[in-house]
């Protein structure tokens, strides 16, 4: 009994020597960069105040939530939100101008971020290069209701797209009334609102690259597009496998406002996505515990996208997110 009692003891000593080693360890870490931690409280605040503490309100997602009564006092329903969601003729709709809209957005706009910053690192005049970066950069940081403000002025009867359609013979029309161009609209935007704020993660990972390698590249006679081939793009490939796994995961998550913003009546069956949707039966209509199964369904789906799109990357390359 003693040796079965010795040889316990011996078994959990490597457990609590690691427990300690590591305690000693972030000990020491909190005291010589305890200002690093404490910069990073209110962030941490932040992400506990507006992040986790409202995941308390998904239960209203499984109820026919009644403010008055609160989320305790609500009728429970199990999953009757999610169903009635399911079988509604919106469903289909919202669903797929959501993966149309974004994976649009995928294929035209995200590459053009990445094209940018290859051809932009190419510019050899510094003070032309500034100049590019800081045009391309400025969009970004408009608000998007003055975005949106400028795309239906110019997409109106009498706006600039108008006059350009007529100087070569077209005739006038409202263009986001075309439900046909408003999922262009949208992907055309986004491109000049974001593909030079998008760029910077790249130059940056291209700043990264070693120069040997292009000098390497040159000796062996490749030109500036083969060495932008062969040794930048490999270069940046790590950066793009996760920021499109980034992208999967969001495949669902439309910016809102900008597709608030941009609907009407004559375009709301193709403009219409579960954000928009969300917000109509929830702020709206005040159908809460309906939108909130809405949005949690929404959710889930993303993570789905996450998960599967970090496997694979994993399974193929040396990249992935964990």
């Amino acid at each position: 009994m003693a040796d079965d009692s010795h040889s316990v003891t011996l078994q959990n000593r490597p457990v609590t020597f690691k427990k300690r080693k590591l305690t000693e360890i972030l000990r020491r870490d909190f005291q010589k960069h305890w200002q690093l931690y404490l910069i990073m409280l209110p962030v941490l605040a932040w992400y506990i105040l507006f992040c986790y503490c409202p995941l308390y309100g998904i239960l209203a997602a499984f109820e026919r939530y009644n403010v008055r009564k609160g989320i305790m006092g609500s009728t429970w329903i199990g999953l009757k939100n999610f169903t009635d969601f399911f079988n509604s003729y919106y469903f289909g709709r919202v669903l797929g101008n959501t993966l149309k809209l974004n994976i649009a957005d995928l294929i035209f706009a995200w590459p053009t971020s990445i094209l940018f910053a290859v051809l932009l690192n190419e510019i050899g005049k510094s003070g032309f290069k500034r100049t590019v970066q800081t045009m391309t950069y400025l969009p970004h940081f408009v608000s998007v209701v003055v975005v949106c403000g400028l795309i239906k002025d110019f997409s109106s009867v009498n706006g600039v797209f108008n006059d350009l359609i007529a100087a070569f013979g077209g005739k006038r029309i409202s263009l986001l009334t075309r439900k046909e161009l408003f999922a262009p609209i949208y992907v055309l935007s986004n491109i000049w609102q974001n593909m030079g704020y998008g760029s910077i993660l790249y130059l940056a990972a291209i700043g990264g690259i070693n120069s040997e390698l292009y000098e390497a590249a040159m000796l062996d006679g490749a030109g500036r597009v083969r060495q932008a081939w062969h040794v930048t793009l490999p270069g940046l490939a790590p950066t793009i496998i996760t920021m499109l796994i980034m992208r999967v995961g969001n495949l669902l998550n439309v910016s809102f406002e900008k597709i608030l913003l941009l609907l009407n009546d004559a375009n709301r069956e193709v403009g219409e996505v579960i954000s928009t949707f969300v917000y109509q039966k929830g702020l709206v209509e005040a159908v809460y515990g309906y939108s909130t199964a809405v949005g949690l369904f929404n959710s889930v789906v993303c993570l789905f996208f996450l998960v599967a799109a970090n496997m694979i990357s994993r399974r193929f390359s040396e990249t992935s997110l964990w």
